[in-house]
């Protein structure tokens, strides 16, 4: 890649000092956080020619790599409809257009019946017209199903706007509503939802709301002042209660109010113990609740709706120290467990009358080694039928539905892949590495099968995450078919601070161990190498978010070990942004990341934040992405962090900053905007690893 003729922005410097604990954290460029400034912008702008320039000798490869891309979607395409209330449900999409279409038919037999009209209730690509970003965040219909409770976000920042719509008219009432999260209807189509507070945009209250009615009359029913807390609401399956949850990143506690009196008042399950999380569902005055208040992997008890309190609570699914249970489904004749077992999700369905696990298999089979699997849009709760989908790493997404009187499975329907695509020719792997501590850390790894053997001279891309204990997703990518097809390697690493092995395993790579997170996904490069899945001069690394905080801490560590970096929406300003307390991002992850207000969490913070710890030596490739309305990771982070490293940089790979002016968190919202950004990030790998187009 031949730089253009543009030369990289040079940021001016204003030296910002932060001094605490008796030491100074130096910032040349805290300017950049005023959004609405000409020069920010200005630079902004100029990060971006500069971008586009080097970027330029690839248009035709970044071109090829689109049309690659979309030739594996079927354009038109309509999910598998799932009842709810007498009506079938489903979303459609259409060639050409960007958006979804969400769109019912009544159902008159127990099978979906084609003959009935279909009946429009969002067209997401109306909402859209004249705007460069749309995005939908709540749906609900309520109880007699005349009435669509939606949310919008129009730039990114995910501020959403409540619209209430008349389902028989198609039109939106004027009741509307600001900053809004989720929400719920009760029986008689009272309306509650929860709004964000406007600086820390922390979901803080909870409204009720009867149509008609302007949102300054809207009753606030609860106020969270826990700044640590954000609150959200559900409802039972069976409907019957409505579930006010308040949580932190380590603590909840639980409210209900029955359904058909929404006038009175959220009633305690159990008050809020630190470091004790529950979830709550309800069958025949049964509340049903996963908790970890005697251990980290989880267990079910029960309680009456009368006496709901944990003085009260009886074991009905006890805790597995080897299993951790990841979710709890209940249902009026039955039960599905999903648990953890290696690293992957397991299902099993249980039978309330028998107790006994039900048959033909105790659990649900899957027949790969690497997978995911779990419960899909399960909405009735007087059914025999449970849904779940499943998905590979080599086998496109897929719905099942389990017969639950029969104990069999049926496939009703598989993600379509056009373009030639065939299952046979890729591989996938289960691979155990060993950390510095001795803890072994799963990898999954896929590849096409002829183009790869042992000791070859593959070029290995690993994507990581190791945070909030989320387990990272192994599953199919048709746009990755692009990478594969060209003899890359992919893996995903599954290090500590994610979720794969349970709440330990999160534990275990936060807070004051966090550098465990960076430790492990070193010795996944190191090992794969060594084992031969890839060239150790050919490796590729991508994170987002907090993985990109990953990115930028291994980076700073081991920046011999890379060859190229993609770098999305990256927290890599740890200590400026955990020191603002007004940030999103902020007082309520003390609990997941520390509070540098306290000398000893200042110190470790300091050891791994990447903007810190940028110094003078050679650095690989790296593209670093950001969007101007990010709410989560604010885009000055990676502006600051980009602009600090050209200053540092002594080799002459490319360090590229571009910034989506017009999007959020998780960029382009549109599918066809949504895939030119891949091949634009692929087309930036592909020619640094040195890979023929």
């Amino acid at each position: 890649m031949t730089p253009g003729t543009i030369q990289p922005p040079h940021a001016r410097q204003e030296p910002t000092p932060t001094t605490l604990h008796g030491q100074t954290l130096e910032d040349n460029y805290r300017w950049m956080r005023e959004k609405s400034s000409p020069e920010v912008l200005a630079h902004l702008e100029d990060e971006n020619a500069y971008t586009l320039s080097v970027m330029k000798a690839t248009e035709d490869l970044q071109k090829k790599l689109y049309d690659e891309m979309l030739s594996h979607i079927k354009e038109t395409d309509v999910s598998v409809p799932y009842l709810q209330r007498g009506w079938f449900y489903y979303v459609r999409t259409v060639e050409g257009s960007q958006y979804p279409i969400h769109c019912r038919r009544l159902a008159t037999r127990p099978k979906f019946d084609e003959s009935q009209p279909e009946e429009i209730l969002l067209d997401v690509n109306l909402l859209a017209v004249g705007q460069s970003f749309m995005s939908v965040g709540g749906m609900s219909v309520s109880p007699d199903g005349f009435k669509l409770a939606y949310s919008t976000d129009n730039t990114g920042f995910r501020q959403y706007t409540l619209h209430i719509r008349d389902l028989k008219t198609g039109l939106d009432l004027p009741d509307t509503a600001e900053r809004v999260g989720s929400i719920v209807w009760a029986t008689d189509s009272t309306l509650f939802y929860t709004t964000e507070d406007d600086v820390t945009k922390r979901q803080d209250h909870l409204f009720r709301h009867y149509l008609g009615d302007t949102a300054t009359k809207d009753v606030v029913v609860y106020e969270e002042k826990d700044e640590r807390f954000n609150i959200g609401l559900g409802k039972t399956r069976d409907g019957k209660y409505l579930l006010m949850e308040a949580g932190s990143h380590t603590t909840s506690e639980c409210r209900f109010l029955a359904a058909d009196s929404p006038d009175g008042e959220f009633q305690m399950i159990a008050p809020r113990i630190d470091d004790q999380e529950y979830s709550v569902d309800h069958r025949d005055g049964l509340f049903y609740i996963r908790t970890n208040d005697t251990g980290k992997n989880f267990r079910v008890v029960t309680a009456a709706v009368e006496k709901p309190g944990r003085v009260d609570w009886k074991e009905f699914v006890s805790l597995d120290t080897e299993a951790p249970l990841e979710d709890f489904e209940v249902f009026a004749s039955f039960y599905v467990t999903s648990r953890r077992k290696l690293g992957l999700p397991t299902l099993a369905v249980t039978n309330f009358a028998s107790g006994e696990t039900l048959q033909r298999s105790k659990e649900i089979e899957f027949p790969e080694p690497v997978y995911s699997a779990g419960a899909h849009a399960n909405r009735e709760f007087d059914t025999q039928a449970f849904r779940y989908s499943y998905t590979s790493l080599v086998s496109p997404a897929s719905v099942y539905e389990y017969d639950v009187r029969l104990g069999t499975s049926e496939l009703l329907k598989q993600q379509e892949v056009p373009g030639g695509f065939d299952f046979a020719r890729y591989a996938s792997e289960r691979v155990w590495v060993e950390a510095l501590d001795g803890v072994k850390i799963p990898v999954s790894v896929v590849y096409r099968r002829d183009s790869f053997t042992r000791n070859s001279t593959n070029p290995v891309y690993v994507y990581g995450y190791g945070s909030y204990g989320y387990p990272l997703p192994i599953g199919f990518s048709s746009s990755r078919l692009s990478l594969l097809d060209r003899g890359v390697v992919i893996a995903y690493a599954h290090i500590r601070g994610g979720g794969e092995m349970g709440d330990s395993w999160h534990d275990a790579g936060k807070m004051m161990v966090k550098r465990n997170t960076f430790s492990d996904f070193i010795a996944v490069i190191e090992q794969l190498v060594a084992r031969g899945y890839g060239a150790r001069d050919r490796v590729a690394i991508e994170g987002g978010s907090a993985g990109g905080l990953l990115m930028g801490a291994v980076v700073n560590e081991r920046p011999e070990l890379f060859r190229v970096v993609l770098s999305h929406v990256p927290f890599v300003d740890v200590m400026n942004t955990m020191l603002d307390a007004s940030l999103p991002l902020t007082v309520a992850e003390y609990e997941e990341w520390g509070n540098p207000n306290e000398a000893e969490a200042f110190e470790y913070m300091r050891s791994y934040s990447p903007y810190d710890n940028l110094k003078v030596g050679e650095y690989p490739a790296m593209l670093v992405k950001t969007s101007l309305n990010d709410s989560q990771v604010m885009y000055w982070e990676p502006a600051k962090y980009v602009a600090r490293l050209r200053t540092l940089k002594t080799n002459d790979t490319p360090l590229l900053l571009h910034i989506n002016m017009d999007a959020g968190h998780g960029g382009a919202s549109g599918r066809y905007d949504y895939l030119k950004e891949i091949a634009f990030d692929y087309a930036f790998l592909l020619i640094q690893l040195g890979v023929e187009s």
